[in-house]
């Protein structure tokens, strides 16, 4: 099919606008058959042209119709871990601010730097800065490995945060995420200045 390249991006992850016109053009003049296609699969085609982007989803339980055989999942959820979530959090937060206030900018690109400073403020028990961004620089490879990041510049570090992220993380798991993730925090400060004190007494 002369849709087949497209599939086969699609299976791999996201397709952007800016991956090649070409393939973009392609995908808008064939999203009957593809959205057909995936349909079969148990997989449904979103296709976002104000964001530029297209991804698959897998459908839920409750979207597939009663007579619809059993298929099994083709993507699956791993847990990221702490670190990747914490991340997934300061990255969405940057989109969403950069979305409300910057109008010039196509594109949102963050500072590995910038990022530190937010990151460092989740782990008030570490001091050490050459530590803390060697695991701010293993999650942001995370990130790059789901397509929720890209490198822009390499002197000095630059991220461009891409818009694939909103999919996976609506405004209210951000939400939600954020205030568990400050909760933590602030309990592992408590149980920290207990540790202190009891250590002072001893």
């Amino acid at each position: 099919m002369d849709w087949s390249p497209v599939a086969v991006r699609l299976l791999q992850g996201v397709v952007y606008h800016d991956d090649g016109r070409e393939m973009w053009e392609q995908l808008l003049e064939n999203v009957s058959p593809l959205t057909e296609y995936f349909g079969k699969l148990g997989l449904l085609l979103v296709v976002n042209e104000p964001d530029a982007m297209a991804y698959l989803r897998q459908l839920d339980e409750d979207e597939i119709p009663a007579d619809y055989p059993s298929m099994p999942r083709l993507f699956r959820r791993t847990p990221l871990g702490y670190d990747a979530t914490l991340l997934c959090v300061l990255l969405r937060d940057e989109l969403r601010q950069y979305e409300e206030e910057d109008v010039q900018n196509e594109r949102c690109v963050v500072s590995q730097m910038d990022l530190l400073s937010l990151w460092e403020a989740f782990f008030p028990d570490q001091t050490d800065s050459v530590r803390l961004n060697r695991s701010l620089t293993a999650a942001l490879r995370k990130m790059e490995e789901l397509k929720f990041v890209r490198p822009f510049e390499k002197d000095p570090p630059t991220w461009e945060i891409r818009r694939i992220i909103k999919a996976r993380l609506p405004l209210a798991d951000l939400e939600r995420l954020r205030i568990s993730l400050a909760s933590a925090v602030d309990n592992s400060s408590k149980e920290n200045g207990a540790v202190m004190r009891g250590a002072e007494e001893s």
